[in-house]
């Protein structure tokens, strides 16, 4: 016989009851087994399905996939809880507090009337509250990011400052720069492929003082690339030379015309402002 099924009336405290049962002595096996640093995978890979559901807008997707990163949530909150370390509670807590310190414009008397203001406060909160030896201006911001994001964020931060281009032309000359650098370094050599990276950090700015996320435009961006090149891949097909047996020009004029239909909607529906 199996347990009953919790029926609690807010969704929130019936997955605690779910998750409770799956981790106790006669629950289940694999969730039992689980521990923070065997869930550490499950994490990322649920952030990162939770991205492309919030890229596509459908909310049905956001719901399921925003679950699933709750889901890690309130796991990890049931494992510190068996050991008395922290609950959900604890961390519903700490991060209420953490929000009303850092907004002492909305809860205090401070006054920050632009989100470049707001961030500016913020970073200095944060700062003071970490105390100790002052931490260098950039270092806050997660290693563990996607490297255009933190690109990104860290040319943000910098720009809080004053460190910026004017305008977007002066960043697009940056792109210039770089580009020639690279073609000035031979091929396959560690000077290149520095100077490849230089370049992707300024495409990054680019995005970044256009108003756009790098990470939204590069998916758009690739997103379109393997739309396009599925036509050109179905319309080889149709012409009896598959994939790995076109010659170059046959895969160029398939490519030319997958160009010319629109956008499949799961590309054109992808949100690329910041």
């Amino acid at each position: 016989m199996g347990k009953p099924i919790p029926d609690h009336c807010d969704g929130l405290a019936r997955l605690q009851a779910v998750v409770h049962d799956l981790r106790s002595p006669d629950g289940c096996p694999w969730d039992r087994e689980q521990t923070h640093q065997s869930l550490v995978s499950n994490m990322i890979e649920e952030a990162y399905e939770a991205v492309e559901a919030l890229r596509s807008g459908h909310p049905d997707h956001m719901k399921e996939e925003l679950g699933d990163v709750l889901l890690q949530v309130v796991l990890h909150a049931e494992i510190a809880g068996e050991s008395g370390t922290f609950d959900l509670q604890d961390i519903a807590h700490t991060i209420a507090e953490k929000l009303i310190r850092r907004h002492p414009h909305v809860y205090g008397d401070s006054t920050a009337e632009t989100t470049e203001a707001v961030l500016s406060q913020w970073d200095a909160i944060k700062r003071r509250e970490k105390g100790g030896a002052p931490e260098p201006f950039l270092h806050s911001i997660g290693r563990g990011l996607p490297a255009l994001a933190r690109a990104a964020k860290v040319s943000k931060k910098a720009a809080t400052v004053g460190f910026d281009w004017p305008d977007s032309r002066g960043v697009i000359a940056k792109v210039r720069e770089e580009l020639a650098e690279v073609e000035a370094e031979p091929p396959g050599s560690h000077t290149r492929a520095e100077e490849i990276g230089d370049l992707l950090f300024a495409v990054a700015s680019l995005a970044r003082k256009e108003g756009l996320d790098p990470e939204v435009v590069c998916a758009a961006a690739t997103e379109k690339f393997v739309a396009r090149f599925s036509a050109m891949e179905a319309r080889l097909a149709a012409a009896g030379t598959p994939l790995g047996t076109a010659a170059p020009d046959a895969m160029e004029a398939a490519w030319e015309q997958s160009k010319r239909p629109p956008l499949p909607a799961t590309t054109a529906e992808i949100p690329i402002r910041a």
